[in-house]
């Protein structure tokens, strides 16, 4: 009897040393961070909250309020550490992932299998859209990705596509610079928002990665990139659309050709002024010179002057090949 309950101990304490000292040890890899907790409580730096750090600058007084979280102490790569058994790691992966900005935690079929997002243009038209984001979980906010809330992932999906969402309906084209006021009208009446959103598919990205700044404070989530590729318009309209895009393309061209043409006739006209100016002063300084010499030399005397002309006179005599000489009789 002594022999078994000794054994049941020693096979007790066994258990005990392998289940909770042993197993107890534990590793971070390099693209992991981990946290902590003790009876369900993570470790806390301090009194520190979210809206201390930086991540929290691009929320509202309101936002900040609500998204309101302790800054827990992040355990690095590395170890071995240790645990008690009352105490739990969480792990969390911080590599830099890319998913396909249709792509729906909750429902893998949703949005054709996570291929193409619909959304709804100013103009009533229903597109898809095609594209990428990039996204890693936010090393200064693991509290909110691990305890703020249950999904994270379809909490910053939903966000990002409410919010690309609203801007497809409400987006507006910005005016165009250098363009002839009195030809910006032609081109309006034929310009839709599928064309403006095209043309201006880089402003769109870029106020997407503006408004998902926030995205870090809210659910420990930091979307790096956003790269919206491609926006199909309805079957049935695609052709009218290419026709559209005919159109202004020719009204565009023609424009332009119409515009180098006036200008190339500008310049051409501006240089023949230049020219004709050129020629008018080379045939002006000359005499401008002989007229000054002719007053140096009056200044200096009648003979000087008549000196002067019969030089002058030599000289064409000297090129003439023929000479008539009046003569006069008495």
């Amino acid at each position: 009897m002594l022999t078994t309950a000794f054994g049941i101990f020693v096979g007790f304490t066994v258990w005990f040393l392998t289940r909770y000292l042993i197993a107890g040890f534990y590793t971070v890899n390099q693209n992991e961070r981990a946290v902590k907790t003790s009876f369900g409580r993570a470790q806390r730096v301090g009194n520190l909250r979210t809206i201390d750090d930086p991540v929290a600058d691009h929320l509202t007084p309101e936002q900040k309020k609500r998204y309101d979280y302790p800054q827990v102490v992040v355990i690095p790569p590395g170890g071995p550490y240790f645990k008690w058994p009352w105490e739990k790691v969480y792990k969390v992966d911080i590599a830099t992932s890319t998913v396909n900005m249709a792509w729906d935690p909750d429902d893998p079929t949703a949005n054709a299998s996570g291929s193409i997002l619909d959304a709804v243009t100013k103009d009533q038209l229903n597109v898809g859209l095609n594209g990428q984001i990039r996204f890693r979980v936010s090393e200064r906010n693991l509290y909110a990705f691990v305890f703020g809330v249950k999904n994270a992932y379809a909490h910053v999906m939903g966000y990002f596509v409410s919010v690309l969402r609203e801007r497809i309906a409400t987006f507006e084209a910005p005016p165009e610079t250098g363009v002839d006021p009195e030809h910006s009208g032609a081109a309006s009446t034929i310009g839709i928002s599928i064309n403006d959103i095209r043309k201006n598919m880089r402003d769109l990205n870029e106020h997407m990665d503006q408004e998902c700044l926030s995205s870090s404070a809210r659910y420990g989530i930091q979307l790096d990139a956003s790269l919206i590729t491609g926006i199909d318009p309805p079957h049935e309209v695609e052709s009218a659309l290419a026709a559209i895009n005919t159109a202004y393309n020719q009204v565009s061209s023609d424009i332009s050709l119409a515009q180098a043409s006036a200008d190339q006739k500008i310049v051409q006209s501006q240089r023949a002024v230049e020219i004709e100016t050129l020629k008018a002063q080379a045939e002006v300084e000359p005499l401008k010179r002989l007229a000054t010499q002719l007053l140096d030399l009056k200044s200096r005397g009648s003979a000087a002057l008549r000196s002067y002309v019969r030089n002058v006179r030599l000289a064409l005599f000297d090129k003439a090949t023929q000479v008539f000489v009046e003569t006069h009789k008495d």
